[in-house]
């Protein structure tokens, strides 16, 4: 995994777990990597995975079962999505727009764009 200089690091392993989750490599109530075995696969410190494992918990995004490890909160998925989309309009979208006027790109312009990547309405 790359990492930025943008957010923490164990913020960004948090962020890749959350991605797994939206894309289903893990659905509710399905066991996660341990600490250690996630802290190999992405060439960590142990302690940093644990911070990582640590957030989501408190989030309600994980859980640990005693003895037997984390599992995917039921309904992360969503809870993953709300907070996600709500960001991105809070704080996103804003500066993209900033950016876009700052550039002189119209909304057409963006929607001819997104046709042509192939995404789907």
């Amino acid at each position: 995994m790359n990492f930025t200089t943008e957010k923490a690091i164990y913020v960004q392993i948090a962020d890749r777990l959350c991605d797994e989750i939206l894309t289903g490599k893990f659905g509710d109530d399905e066991r996660i990597p341990s600490v250690r075995e996630y802290a190999v696969l992405l060439e960590v410190n142990t302690n940093t995975t644990v911070k990582s494992y640590d957030l989501l918990a408190q989030q309600g995004i994980i859980y640990n079962k005693r003895g037997l490890g984390y599992f995917v909160t039921a309904g992360a998925k969503d809870k993953i999505l709300e907070e996600r989309r709500r960001e991105f309009m809070e704080q996103r979208l804003p500066e993209m727009f900033r950016q876009m006027q700052l550039l002189g790109i119209g909304i057409e312009e963006v929607e001819k764009e997104w046709n042509s990547q192939g995404v789907k309405e």
